[in-house]
């Protein structure tokens, strides 16, 4: 196993910046997800870890070996991309043996590491299939026994549940954790899912325009967001964000008063809609109700305070539906404030 140093990459494709001056450091065993939209510079990241972009500048460092101008054969690290890349004329076996063949293991070996790979994988029963007469998520498990078999100093996955149904992602997710806590094996793993993110990493580094906004631990990139990018993309449904006055170090709106860092006219109170509360006949924000939807465990409502638009996880028993006009008051001490300006949390 090894750990990793990503010092300073920058990669440009023409007069278009995809990444600029990345730097991070991922632990021995650590497992990290690379969170963030599409065209953030993710992919484009992994693929330069691997070996298979080469970055404008910048070095790349697995172990204490730079890797920088190897190639991807020789960098110690395995990938399991998004479409699985299984091959189809081979058994699972063969499949999940072919990276150990290309090392020119010995049999003895490749039957113990293949066995290996695929109880961790739990795909024994289908080491004599071929890929046709497996389903989607037996595909997948495949992909990542192929690339574990070789006991790589590090994983590198590309979005590898994305094509898979949402009860069977949640189930290769949990799955997955298991596996990867078991091994111990360095990983760096590509999302745009948040949920995927929280559920499965040590640390998230979320990224935007070709630069890391913030990396923290799941919770606390969830309860403590750097800026308002990161609010508003981690989490579903996403922070509020709400544009209070302020005056003499308190920022008011309505009938809802709280102290305040910053020093200018208007500030962003940003809040979770799990951590606003109802209080009717109370003082707070005058919320108007224009959707509500039941999710089950939550009726989720969506309207304006004032002219701005925000969302409240209410219980689903509150009895609240479109046109009620209600009084919410946010938990004080989960509010994140921000500069309305930059977008950046204040006192952070």
């Amino acid at each position: 196993m090894a750990g990793i140093l990503i010092d300073r990459i920058r990669k440009t494709f023409g007069a278009a910046t995809a990444l600029s001056e990345i730097s991070l450091e991922i632990a021995d065993g650590e497992f990290l997800a690379l969170l963030g939209p599409s065209g953030c510079g993710k992919t484009t990241l992994l693929r330069i870890i691997a070996g298979l972009e080469t970055q404008t500048s910048g070095r790349v460092v697995i172990g204490d070996r730079d890797v920088s101008a190897l190639p991807p054969k020789d960098r110690g690290l395995a990938m399991v991309f998004q479409n699985y890349a299984v091959f189809p004329h081979m058994t699972v076996f063969e499949n999940v043996a072919f990276g150990l063949r290309m090392q020119k293991v010995d049999e003895a070996t490749i039957k113990r590491e293949v066995e290996r790979a695929a109880a961790l994988l739990h795909i024994e029963p289908y080491l004599e299939r071929y890929p046709a007469k497996l389903s989607g998520g037996q595909r997948q498990r495949v992909a990542v026994a192929r690339a574990l078999a070789v006991r790589p100093a590090v994983l590198l996955m590309d979005e590898p549940l994305s094509n898979l149904d949402a009860l069977l992602r949640l189930e290769m997710r949990s799955e997955l954790k298991g596996v990867l806590q078991q091994s111990g094996t360095t990983t760096i793993y590509v999302t745009h899912d948040q949920t995927e993110a929280m559920g499965l990493a040590d640390r998230i580094a979320v990224m935007h325009g070709g630069v890391i906004e913030q990396i923290g631990a799941p919770q606390m990139i969830y309860e403590r967001p750097a800026t308002k990018f990161v609010g508003g993309f981690v989490g579903s449904p996403p922070m509020n964000f709400i544009r209070m006055p302020v005056e003499a170090g308190r920022a008011a709106l309505d009938g809802f008063a709280a102290h305040c860092p910053g020093s200018g006219r208007d500030i962003l109170c940003g809040i979770r809609p799990e951590d606003m509360r109802l209080a009717p006949g109370g003082d707070g924000l005058a919320f108007r109700v224009m959707v509500a939807e039941p999710l089950g465990s939550t009726l989720l409502l969506t309207g304006k305070v004032q002219d701005q638009l925000i969302r409240v996880a209410a219980r689903p028993d509150a009895g609240l539906k479109a046109g009620d006009t209600i009084t919410l008051e946010p938990e004080t001490r989960r509010i994140v404030w921000l500069d309305p300006e930059t977008g950046r949390a204040l006192g952070a």
